[in-house]
């Protein structure tokens, strides 16, 4: 390949870059980084061609060849430690091309592309199984509200803006202009005039000093804010004209962004993104890759080299080929094993399909973090079936307890096995116990196995083991501690919501669902999903996952009621009518405790004989526990329960 300039990545004697920007052409293959904006350089590029043809004795390019030679030309941004392609959405044919051309010269990892907002060039990529190509660094939800809080700076006035360091502009939200509309009339007149100022300048690198949060604030906003007339107007004047742009900009505002706080899901995702935006940037939200995905994985899923099929053939990432040959820590802790695995093994198992993106979430999407914990990873699954236009996802979790766990205790080769497969038995046996109890789990999983290298420091360091995944399709709803707090505000919302969410808590109590190292509830921390009417509405609430059921199989009933309070005060200050928002949770408890209750009654014999044929041992077997669970479901009273639970709501 012909090169005009330096070499990519080249630097001068101060360290810098010699050139930021570049391109390369394909039908004549070429590579021009001359400091030059990227017109100049495909002028540079013709004149070169045509200069080497006079040389040779050839004529001049002809017009359409020139044209042909420019069409087949694609953008390069340099930054100083990748090449980022600037793809024409129309063309990705091109930058698919380019990028393996810049694939022999760099890692993988140091090419990336622009224009991501595109649904095409994400498309492309997601085909690829190249989700990784796109998507942000994961960033835990401590990390966002550090980076947010950090980000509250001043000007010269009160620190009523949040700053990104990249851009240098400073946002400011209707919160803070409410902080500024109680101040005194001089100090009030100073923040405004310094708004106003910072909204019409902008810095060195473009951007305006300061912008209306959310970006996507109607321009009419902005521009209003501009144009106010600072010295004509007096203070009262200047209040008046204020307020009314302030009212337009609140009621502009989607509802989910108008309670300014980063325990509301979606205006602290939002508030990120602003302040995180970066120059050139290459990366794509996680509702741009998964269509439907809910607000709380947003940072969370770390996107990893996927697959595609080309003629019925699986073709894995070569990235996973670059790792194997260059030992780089770097890329070898981007291409999990696991993950490769579990391509290789649900394309066994699937039927045909186009592509497989996975993603790792290394864990719990809890507010209140999992004390029951899961040792395996998680794992998010994106594909597509041949002959579909959408994609689907499934949620994959690893075993807590498998042949690998057991032998790290110590365990011989055959009872690790064994004990692995009882494990698993066990699970299945819970899950079953739970929806015999009415609990709204998935309809269907699946469960797999399949092989992978054991390492340790014991006697059985590099022998192959099977290790068990479960398997269920992704429930797309809103976790019920996600829910963006300004919906409680609609009454119809709220009372739905709590008669839905009192159900829930029922059948949890009655399952004894806790954390087995602290014997914490579980319940209402990002297990159950609300799914909501066209209306927005809550209709169902689905458990993705019974995890710690039965770990709470001793205890009377009546002394893990209070705990189910929480669900209820924790929502107090979000609701219209706070004692209607309890009736409706605890009435809801008691019905649905009653009809379990009712229903044991009447087909007792169908209940207690569901696991007559598995191991009954006091020690906690899973009969064992189905048997005292059962007996003080049939013991409980259920007025005493209600009581309990009506004391508890008060606060």
């Amino acid at each position: 390949m012909k090169l005009l300039g330096e070499k990519i990545f080249a630097k001068d004697a101060d360290g810098r870059l010699i050139s930021r920007i570049g391109t390369m052409f394909l039908r004549t293959p070429g590579l021009v980084t001359t400091r030059a904006v990227h017109a100049m350089q495909r002028m540079l590029w013709l004149d070169d061609l045509n200069a080497t043809r006079a040389e040779a004795g050839l004529p001049a390019l002809t017009p359409e060849e020139e044209e042909a030679e420019l069409t087949e030309s694609v953008d390069l941004i340099f930054t100083d430690d990748a090449v980022l392609i600037r793809p024409d959405p129309e063309r990705m044919d091109l930058a698919l091309r380019a990028d393996e051309v810049l694939r022999t010269m760099m890692s993988k990892l140091k090419v990336r592309f622009l224009n991501t907002n595109s649904a095409k060039v994400r498309n492309a990529l997601c085909e690829r199984g190249e989700n990784w190509r796109m998507a942000r660094h994961p960033i835990s939800e401590d990390d966002m509200a550090t980076v947010i809080e950090n980000s509250r700076v001043a000007i010269e006035c009160l620190p009523i803006y949040y700053y990104n360091r990249a851009t240098g502009s400073r946002f400011i939200t209707a919160g803070g202009y409410l902080q500024v509309s109680t101040l005194p009339d001089e100090e009030y007149r100073r923040q405004i005039k310094e708004v106003v100022d910072g909204l019409n300048k902008r810095n060195r690198l473009g951007y305006q000093e300061v912008m209306i949060f959310p970006p996507s604030t109607p321009i009419e906003v902005s521009k209003a804010l501009k144009s106010i007339p600072m010295t004509e107007l007096n203070d009262t004047e200047l209040r008046r004209a204020v307020d009314r742009i302030a009212t337009d900009w609140r009621m502009s505002l989607p509802p989910e962004l108008r309670e300014e706080s980063v325990s509301n899901y979606e205006w602290r995702n939002a508030m990120c993104q602003a302040v995180t935006h970066r120059l050139n940037e290459t990366v794509a939200d996680e509702r741009e890759l998964v269509s439907g995905i809910a607000a709380e994985f947003y940072r969370q899923i770390e996107w990893l080299p996927g697959a595609r099929i080309i003629d019925g053939e699986l073709v894995f990432d070569d990235l996973y080929d670059e790792a194997a040959r260059t030992q780089d820590p770097e890329l070898h802790a981007l291409c999990d094993s696991r993950a490769k695995a579990l391509i290789f093994n649900l394309t066994r198992v699937f039927g045909a399909v186009d592509y497989i993106n996975i993603g790792r979430i290394a864990r719990s999407l809890s507010r209140k973090q999992n004390p029951s914990g899961h040792r395996g990873s998680i794992y998010i699954i994106q594909y597509r079936d041949t002959g579909t236009k959408n994609s689907k996802m499934m949620i994959l979790r690893f075993q807590k307890w498998g042949v690998k766990e057991h032998l790290d205790e110590g365990k011989d080769l055959m009872r690790a096995m064994l004990e692995s497969d009882e494990y698993t038995d066990y699970i299945l046996d819970r899950r079953l116990m739970c929806r015999q109890l009415g609990m709204n789990l998935p309809k269907r999983i699946g469960f797999g196995h399949f092989t992978e290298k054991y390492h340790s420091h014991n006697q059985y360091n590099g022998i192959t083991v099977r290790t068990v995944c479960l398997v269920r399709p992704y429930v797309r709803g809103t976790a019920s501690d996600k829910i963006p707090l300004n919906k409680y505000k609609n009454p119809v919302f709220a009372a739905k919501f709590a008669k839905l969410m009192g159900a829930a808590a029922a059948v949890d109590l009655i399952v004894g669902r806790r954390s087995s190292a602290t014997m914490e509830i579980l319940f209402d921390h990002s297990y159950e999903i609300v799914l909501c009417t066209d209306e927005g509405l809550p209709e169902s609430v689905r458990i993705t996952d019974h995890a710690g059921s039965f770990v709470d199989y001793e205890r009377e009933l009546a002394e893990g009621v209070a705990d189910y309070a929480e669900a209820v005060r924790s929502r107090r200050n979000f609701v219209t009518d706070y004692q209607t928002f309890a009736a409706e949770y605890v009435n809801a408890f008691a019905d649905k405790i009653a009809e379990v209750q009712n229903s044991y009654r009447t087909r007792r014999k169908a209940f207690d004989g569901l696991f007559a044929d598995r191991p009954f041992d006091t020690n906690g077997s899973g009969a064992y526990r189905w048997a005292r669970a059962l007996a003080r479901l049939d013991r409980a009273d259920v007025a005493e329960l209600k009581t309990k639970l009506i004391e508890a709501v008060k606060c």
